[in-house]
């Protein structure tokens, strides 16, 4: 075992590397970098750009060649790419992340300034996702083949073919709009602080409502249908026959002896899901209901060639994802001794 994980540990260095490498490399021939967003923001602010005060991208033209050396200096663009390349893995190694170019805050700073909409986003997602998706998935396997499995499969499958910001856009458009039950924006209200701590909890989930359905509809589909199809096979094997053969409760059985063997594949995949929850899929429902959390700042640090944002958190989610493999892979071992590493 111990083996095995040192084995893993030291082939997630080569794997950071050619990520980090591979996205460093493709920002370095992306048109429209620090220097030049530097550059047309200035215009855009002093009215130089074109015909009447309006703006027009011109790169470095008509920049003093003193001036431009200064701001390429300022971004670190006056050192060869090797070199900053380099320098960033150095910083990586001691998790010293860089410094925004545009927001002048430290990567770290940022990220924890998001992550409390994410954990928000995230956190409901996951954990009412399984609440809803394992039981689900149970009763549709006892009741295989019946109205209820039927009918349920159905509102599953169309839930996990809406998109969740088409979701978001009609709920927003219903319930928020048309029916004014829940906001429009923002994950708080701006009397939060004046609330007592009752009425920031209920502040809280009425904001929180309308965003996390339209991420949970379309999230459980998978695990219901796994769930169902993992108890169904168990419930075939001759292990289950033995035990009905000796007169033990359904119930017994179903819970007992099936649960654990069904859910083997579950249980394992809690990691990658748990970390899916924050990380992914969460942009445009962020963008949709005006919430400031960290898929927000990756599009938007892509947007504007914020580069030490994009690869800083680009490395913390990439090592995260490793180390939750792993996890994952230990977890099954754990559910299920039978499994061997070697």
């Amino acid at each position: 075992m111990a083996a095995y994980i040192l084995k893993r540990l030291l082939l997630m260095v080569p794997t950071l590397l050619g990520v980090l490498l591979v996205t460093f490399a493709v920002t370095q021939f992306v048109p429209g970098g620090p220097v030049e967003q530097y550059l047309a923001e200035a215009r855009a602010t002093t009215g130089g750009g074109g015909e009447g005060g309006g703006f027009s991208y011109r790169g470095a033209q008509g920049v003093d060649t003193k001036r431009l050396a200064e701001i390429k200096a300022l971004y670190g663009f006056d050192k060869p790419a090797h070199e900053r390349f380099f320098q960033m893995l150095g910083q990586y190694a001691r998790f010293d992340l860089g410094r925004s170019f545009f927001q002048n805050k430290d990567v770290w700073q940022l990220i924890r300034e998001k992550l409390p909409v994410s954990i928000s986003l995230g956190l409901w997602t996951f954990f009412l996702s399984y609440l809803i998706a394992v039981p689900l998935g149970v009763a549709k396997a006892v009741r295989a083949g019946s109205r209820f499995d039927l009918v349920t499969t159905l509102v599953v499958l169309v839930g996990y073919a809406i998109p969740g910001f088409v979701l978001g856009v009609a709920l927003l458009v219903v319930f928020g709009g048309q029916l004014g039950w829940f906001p429009l924006r923002g994950l708080t209200s701006s009397n939060w602080e004046q609330l007592s701590f009752g009425g920031k909890v209920v502040d809280y989930l009425w904001h929180i409502t309308l965003p996390v359905t339209a991420m949970v509809v379309g999230s459980f589909a998978v695990t219901t249908m796994l769930t169902k199809n993992s108890f169904l096979e168990e419930i075939r094997k001759q292990y289950v026959l033995t035990a009905r053969a000796k007169g033990l409760d359904e119930r017994r059985v179903l819970w007992k002896h099936v649960f654990r063997n069904a859910l083997m594949p579950i249980i394992a995949g809690f990691p990658a899901a748990f970390l899916g929850a924050f990380f992914t899929g969460s942009l445009l429902i962020e963008t949709l209901f005006s919430l400031d959390g960290l898929g927000l700042l990756s599009y938007e640090s892509v947007i504007r060639r914020d580069y030490p944002v994009v690869l800083g958190t680009l490395y913390l989610f990439t090592l995260l994802g490793l180390l939750t493999k792993l996890l994952s892979d230990l977890l099954y071992v754990w559910v299920d001794p039978r499994v061997k590493f070697d």
